[in-house]
C-alpha cells in the first residue's frame, strides 16, 4: 500500500535535514551566537567591512555597540 514508504521517506527526509541545522549549530558555535553573514551584493559586502573595522578586534561579528563606538 502506499503508507509503506512513509518510514523511506522520514528517513530520506532526516537524511536531507540534518546536515543543514548542524551547519547552523556550528555557526552559530564559532561565530559568537550570531548566525554566519553572507555578502550576495556589494552594499552587504561593504556592511560588513564596516563591521570589522568598527568592531576593534577585526571580526565582522564581534559589534560593540552603538554606545561604545568613538
Amino acid at each position: 500500500m502506499w503508507y509503506e514508504i512513509l518510514p523511506g521517506a522520514v528517513v530520506m527526509g532526516l537524511c536531507l535535514t540534518i546536515p543543514g541545522v548542524s551547519l547552523i549549530h556550528i555557526h552559530r558555535y564559532l561565530n559568537g551566537g550570531k548566525e554566519k553573514r553572507i555578502a550576495r551584493q556589494p552594499y552587504q559586502w561593504h556592511l560588513m567591512e564596516r563591521d570589522r573595522r568598527l568592531s576593534g578586534v577585526n571580526e565582522y561579528y564581534r559589534s560593540k555597540g552603538l554606545e561604545n563606538i568613538d
